[in-house]
C-alpha cells in the first residue's frame, strides 16, 4: 500500500514538473489517486498559473473542491472532474469567468450546482451519472404544469435544475443530465423554454457497466 501511494505521490510531482518546465496550459493529475487537491501544488505553480487553461482531475477520490482553487486558477477554459465523489462546488466557481466547459459527470451531485449558471462563457455542463432529480421554472409554463411541479418542490426543495437561469446564459450550448434519476416533469417543461441541448437518458435507463 505505502509503494503504491509512493507512486501515486511521484506521479504527481512529475506530472506538475513537466507543466511547469514545458510551459503547457494543461495540468493532468487524473487518476493519480488524489483526495484533495495537493497544496503544495500552488506553491510550485505561482508563477505559471495564470497560463494553465485545462485542468483534469478525472477519476480521483476527490470529495471536494476549496475556494482556493477556484480562485487561483480563475483564467481556466476547461475543467475535468469526472469520476469522483463530489457533491457540491464552492461558491467562488463564479471566478471562473473564462471557462467553457465543465465535466461534472460521475460524482454525487444531488443538487444541481447553481454557482455555474453565473458562468458568461461556459458552454457545455457533463452531469451525466449523478443523482438529480428535479427541474422547476417560475415562468413560462403553464397553470397546470406549475401546480404539477410544486408538488415535486414540496417533497424535494434542494434537488431542482435552475432552467431559468440557464436559458439565461448567454454561451451555454448544451447540458448533459444523462442517468440521473430525473423525474418526468422535466421533459415536460424544459422544451419550451430552453434554447440549449439538455440531454436526457430515456426514464429507467440505465448507464453501461464501467
Amino acid at each position: 500500500m505505502l509503494k503504491k501511494m509512493g507512486e501515486a505521490v511521484a506521479r504527481v510531482a512529475r506530472k506538475v514538473n513537466e507543466t511547469v518546465e514545458s510551459g503547457s496550459d494543461t495540468l493532468d493529475l487524473a487518476e493519480c489517486k488524489l483526495v484533495s487537491f495537493p497544496i503544495g501544488i500552488y506553491k510550485v505553480l505561482r508563477n505559471v498559473t495564470d497560463q494553465i487553461h485545462l485542468i483534469t482531475l478525472a477519476n480521483n477520490e476527490l470529495k471536494s473542491l476549496t475556494s482556493k482553487f477556484m480562485t487561483t486558477f480563475c483564467q481556466l477554459r476547461e475543467l475535468r472532474l469526472e469520476g469522483n465523489f463530489l457533491h457540491r462546488l464552492p461558491n467562488e466557481v463564479s471566478t471562473l469567468q473564462h471557462l467553457k466547459a465543465i465535466d461534472l459527470s460521475r460524482n454525487q451531485f444531488r443538487d444541481f450546482p447553481e454557482q455555474l449558471t453565473t458562468l458568461p462563457a461556459l458552454e457545455t455542463i457533463n452531469l451525466e451519472e449523478n443523482d438529480i432529480v428535479g427541474l422547476i421554472s417560475t415562468k413560462q409554463v403553464c397553470q397546470a404544469v406549475m401546480l404539477m411541479i410544486e408538488e415535486v418542490r414540496s417533497s424535494r426543495p434542494q434537488e431542482d435544475v435552475p432552467v431559468e437561469k440557464l436559458a439565461t446564459m448567454p454561451a451555454l450550448r448544451s447540458v448533459n443530465l444523462r442517468f440521473n434519476p430525473l423525474s418526468p416533469e422535466v421533459r415536460v417543461i424544459a422544451p419550451p423554454l430552453i434554447k440549449f441541448d439538455m440531454l436526457v437518458s430515456p426514464e429507467g435507463a440505465r448507464p453501461p457497466p464501467p
